[in-house]
């Protein structure tokens, strides 16, 4: 083994300090560029790669370390006559590790932000990880040098550890490229491969690397593990949340809360969404926050026993008080006031969360065997501009702002979904039936004597005119629904028997 180490790295934190415990080792250092003048001014002896090959720097500097010099020494065999023959014959030195990390490509895209030294340098290392040492995370530098002090060398378990974690960073790096060649559009394409995808949402390929962002208490079940991965190079609403108190957070715990998080969000207005398994049991909008919770939790108290509470206003003490007896698995806020927190710490196992709004747009990924299906993210909007009245009966302008409630309510229950809302209050939910009506029956006895006057959705069509007979026998005065049915003129017909309003949206929203 020599003891000659290669170091090229964009992320230089850490790195002064590791040469200088590489040379009190004992080892001889080669570098270049950057890496190696900030090697050079720390006063630590340092080898620049144009020294070693001959060839300085060409290209704008997209040429440096592409020479045989350097991946002759990387990738030769020390158990390999042949090679150890080639690397006499061309006065090539062994490099036993090579320390590299990479151009900043996902913050930082562009083409000059495409690596290709770095890249073939950390492969090339990785591939001979049976002879080579190869670091490309800053947080090793302290194990590599802990090592090379106590036994000399890196151990086989840690150079197979380090070469799995180097080849993760080049696909890690490769997959951010293609995702930014498929988001950009430069005109010039004579659209071949556009032409072999789905449509322009959807890629012709998907080149997902994802990285382990927080180890769950469990997975659906305590006896399955469970952890949330991030796709590397991005980030989301959950990476910039914070956890003020309660336990760990389980699967889950943060499937609902993404759910309720998300519908919350929707809504301008001070609004508060309970999420239980998934599916909203609790939606309302009022003018106080306080209030709110009040309305979301009125509309089904007994599903709203270990639910997932979201909030889109800061979360007064007000509502603190009024929360803390029921048992909630999770509450979620954009913040909280200091005493709304100190109440709500006394609940050991309720987790607090704040954090920003979740992205929008995007694309929902669901595990099949052998692969994933891919859709669009589901785009919920609430501009009616383009509904129709299809009935004989007009709403009045209060039923258009409580149809349009209705709609975003509906659109995030799992189908077949039926909603009745009263006052911007959720008042009965049936979700993920099997056939509509029942999800009517559902809905309809939540809602009690509450539906008088109020209005119901479905987040798709009547395919009979049972689900709309159900609604309007139980008081229901205006429905929203896509249409689309071979028998809407039956649905229609019954509306006007009943003096209904029915409005069509013309658009479909399952959810599975």
């Amino acid at each position: 083994m020599s003891r000659r180490a290669f170091l090229s790295v964009y992320d230089k934190s850490g790195i002064v300090d590791f040469a200088r415990a590489m040379v009190e080792l004992g080892w001889e250092l080669v570098s270049s560029g950057g890496t190696a003048r900030t090697i050079a001014d720390a006063g630590i002896a340092v080898i620049d790669v144009a020294e070693l090959t001959g060839y300085p720097a060409i290209l704008g500097h997209r040429v440096v370390t592409l020479h045989p010099k350097v991946h002759g020494g990387i990738l030769a065999d020390p158990t390999d006559p042949d090679h150890q023959a080639d690397l006499a014959r061309h006065d090539i030195v062994p490099i036993s590790l090579v320390v590299a990390n990479l151009y900043p490509f996902a913050t930082k895209p562009g083409i000059e932000m495409i690596d290709i030294g770095g890249p073939t340098l950390v492969r090339a290392a990785a591939k001979n990880h049976a002879h080579v040492g190869i670091v490309v995370d800053p947080a090793d530098y302290a194990l590599v040098v802990d090592e090379l002090r106590d036994i000399g060398w890196l151990s086989g378990a840690t150079r197979r550890a380090l070469a799995r974690k180097a080849f993760s960073h080049t696909a890690t790096y490769d997959a951010a490229i293609v995702t930014w060649l498929d988001e950009r559009d430069d005109g010039d394409s004579d659209g071949a491969v556009a032409d072999a995808a789905v449509d322009a949402t959807l890629p012709v390929s998907l080149h997902l690397a994802a990285e382990l962002a927080q180890p769950l208490r469990y997975g659906e079940n305590p006896h399955q593990r469970g952890a949330r991965y991030r796709f590397a190079g991005q980030r989301s609403w959950w990476d910039e949340s914070v956890q003020h108190g309660g336990k760990e957070l389980s699967y889950l715990n943060v499937y609902d809360t993404e759910a309720a998080w998300r519908l919350v969000n929707r809504f301008t207005q001070p609004a508060v969404v309970v999420v239980k398994h998934a599916n909203p049991c609790g939606v309302a909008v009022a003018d106080d926050i306080t209030a709110a919770y009040q309305l979301a939790h009125e509309c089904d108290p007994v599903s709203a026993f270990g639910g997932v509470v979201a909030v889109n206003r800061a979360v007064p003490d007000s509502l603190a008080r009024l929360l803390a007896p029921v048992f909630t698995e999770v509450v979620v806020a954009p913040s909280f006031d200091a005493d709304a927190l100190a109440t709500l710490a006394a609940k050991k196992n309720l987790r607090t969360l704040s954090g920003p709004p979740p992205a929008v747009d995007g694309l929902d990924l669901r595990a099949v065997d052998g692969g994933l299906l891919v859709q669009q993210r589901d785009p919920v909007s609430l501009d009616r501009s383009d509904w129709r009245v299809v009935s004989q009966r007009q709403p009045s302008a209060v039923e258009w702002d409580e149809l349009v409630f209705a709609w975003a309510v509906v659109a995030a229950v799992s189908s077949n979904a039926i909603v009745i809302t009263r006052d911007r209050q959720a008042i009965g939910i049936g979700a993920g039936q099997q056939n509509r009506v029942d999800s009517a029956r559902i809905a309809v006895e939540k809602a009690g004597e509450r539906a008088i006057g109020a209005i119901g959705a479905s987040d798709a069509f009547f395919p009979f005119r049972d689900g709309l007979d159900t609604l309007a026998a139980a008081g229901v005065v205006a429905v929203v629904e896509p249409g689309g049915s071979v028998r809407d003129d039956e649905v229609i017909a019954a509306a006007d028997e009943h003096d209904i309003t029915l409005v069509f949206t013309g658009e479909r929203h399952f959810r599975h």
